[in-house]
């Protein structure tokens, strides 16, 4: 599928899911390293059935995210340039998305063993709000950084957002925790921006939220 194919793509969950209502799967990542699958598991079930069904859609929800940001960092990655700052942010790129990757892999890990189906990855995902905002977009290598950077700026505030809604009280906890990844990519991102020359803060704002998000996004 083309980009443009990519763009006009309707997904069924857009309807339902604002991009910053999202729990990022960082929580669950978390939670697979330091308690283990089968502990999450054991303390899931111990909670009411109605509990864990609402786990069960805010996690699924949050594998459906993750599947979109592997699939937004090689996209966009195959539209960078071989220049120097092209090397520069397909590094960065790469290192994002690699955390992604474990965060999808725990997260479908922790659906299965709350007896749910983990979500699939679909063939390509719309990001056209983003680029219609001017949040980035793919016709430069620093377009590129910046809807990188809106993204990860999104997944940082999805916390807030919807962490407290889990009924699982360690994943509440470490999904607090694990956020702060989510804004490091956003920080690593402005600094390098910053590194190439632009003259802007790295941290630009004492909190990563809605009322402040924009202030971390560079508009194209």
């Amino acid at each position: 599928m083309d980009f443009q194919s990519a763009l006009t793509k309707k997904s069924s969950r857009r309807s339902i899911f604002s991009r910053r209502e999202v729990v990022v799967s960082g929580a669950i990542a978390g939670v697979a390293g330091a308690l283990g699958l089968p502990l999450f598991a054991e303390k899931a079930e111990a909670g009411s059935s109605s509990a864990k069904q609402n786990d069960l859609k805010i996690l699924n929800n949050a594998l459906y995210y993750e599947h979109q940001a592997i699939w937004a960092y090689s996209f966009a990655s195959g539209k960078l340039t071989n220049t120097d700052v092209g090397k520069t942010v397909l590094a960065l790129a790469l290192r994002n998305q690699a955390d992604h990757k474990k965060h999808r892999d725990a997260l479908a890990a922790a659906v299965s063993s709350l007896g749910g189906t983990p979500v699939k990855a679909e063939a390509s995902y719309d990001v056209s709000s983003y680029i219609q905002k001017g949040e980035g977009n793919i016709d430069s290598d620093v377009n590129i950084a910046k809807l990188a950077l809106a993204l990860e700026t999104d997944a940082a505030i999805a916390y807030t957002l919807e962490a407290a809604k889990l009924k699982t009280p360690q994943l509440v906890t470490v999904g607090a925790s694990i956020g702060t990844t989510e804004s490091a990519h956003a920080a690593a991102i402005r600094a390098t921006f910053k590194a190439l020359g632009e003259n802007i803060e790295i941290v630009p704002a004492a909190f990563v939220s809605i009322e402040n998000g924009d202030a971390w996004i560079l508009k194209v």
